[in-house]
C-alpha cells in the first residue's frame, strides 16, 4: 500500500504539469506519469522483495519459456487508465498484484487524485479505505437480475457491449442502469457491491486485472471469461485476457451475448 501510494505521487507530479504523450506500439498513450510510476514500484519491490520476478506493463517483454517458470511474481499496472489520465477525470489507478500459481493472491488499486484505496490478500478478506475514514470490508452484493447495475468502460465501448445491454433489457423488461467508469475502479465497484457486473468485451492485459481480481475474489466474486471459468495468469505466451465478466455472482451473464 505504501509503495502504491509511493507511485501515485510520483503520478501527481506529473498530473499538475502541461505534460507530453506519446503513442505506444499498440497505439495506446504513455506518459511521463506511466514511467514514473514503473520506475518507483520496481525500485520499492525489488527492495522488499529481491527474489521475487516483476512484470510491469512498462518492463522490457519476458519470454514466456522464461516466465513459464515462475511460481511467484510481481504484476504491475503503473498507471491503469492512462485515457483517463490524459482527459485529466481522475479515474485511474496504481494497480499492485502478487501472483502465485496463476491466481492473484495480494491486490491492492490505489487512486491518486482521490486517496481511494483497495487492498487484498488471499483468506484475509477485501478492504476499501477512503482517506478520511478506516477501512471497511466490502463484499459483493446479492443479484436482484430484474434491476441489474452494469459496470461500464468509460473509454471503450463497442457492438458486443451494446448487443449485451439490449439483450439484457429484452430479458428483464427494464433498461439496466450503466455506471461508466475508468480503469479497474470498475472492478472494484462491483467488488464493494455497488455494481453487479462488469463485462469486457474487448481486449485487456494481465496487469489491467490482477489486482482488482483480488480484491473481488476476497470480496466473494470472480472474474471469468465467456465459458466461466476464472482468469488465470502467466498460463500462456500472450498477456491478453479473453472477453470477461467481473461478477458478484455466479449467474451466466454470457447468455447475454
Amino acid at each position: 500500500m505504501a509503495i502504491a501510494k509511493a507511485a501515485g505521487d510520483a503520478i501527481m507530479q506529473v498530473y499538475s504539469t502541461d505534460f507530453d504523450v506519446v503513442k505506444k506500439d499498440d497505439n495506446s498513450p504513455l506518459t511521463q506519469a506511466d514511467l514514473a510510476a514503473h520506475h518507483v514500484i520496481v525500485a520499492s519491490l525489488s527492495k522488499l522483495t529481491p527474489h521475487i520476478p516483476i512484470l510491469t506493463e512498462e518492463s522490457e517483454a519476458i519470454d514466456y519459456e522464461i516466465r513459464s517458470k515462475w511460481q511467484q511474481y510481481w504484476l504491475i499496472d503503473p498507471l491503469d487508465g492512462t485515457r483517463e489520465f490524459v482527459k485529466r477525470n481522475g479515474e485511474f489507478t496504481v494497480n499492485i498484484a502478487l501472483i502465485d500459481g496463476k491466481k492473484p493472491v495480494l491486490g491492492v488499486v490505489y487512486a491518486p487524485v482521490t486517496e481511494l484505496l483497495y487492498f487484498a490478500s488471499q483468506s484475509y478478506g477485501a478492504y476499501k479505505h477512503a482517506k478520511s475514514n478506516n477501512p471497511e470490508k466490502i463484499q459483493t452484493r446479492l443479484l436482484n437480475i430484474k434491476i441489474p447495475i452494469i459496470a461500464g468502460s468509460r473509454s471503450h465501448s463497442n457492438e458486443k457491449m451494446q448487443i449485451f445491454m439490449r439483450n439484457l433489457e429484452n430479458a428483464t423488461g427494464e433498461k439496466p442502469e450503466l455506471i461508466r467508469l475508468g480503469s479497474s475502479l470498475k472492478i472494484c465497484l462491483v467488488a464493494e457491491g455497488l455494481a453487479d457486473v462488469y463485462p469486457r468485451l474487448g481486449p485487456t492485459s494481465e496487469w489491467d486485472t490482477a489486482a482488482a481480481h483480488c480484491i473481488l475474489l476476497e470480496a466473494g466474486g470472480d472474474i471469468v471469461d465467456e465459458a466461466g471459468a476464472s482468469l488465470s495468469y502467466n498460463s500462456k505466451s500472450s498477456l491478453l485476457n479473453p472477453s470477461f465478466f467481473a461478477s458478484g455472482s455466479m449467474h451466466n451473464w454470457a447468455t447475454y451475448l
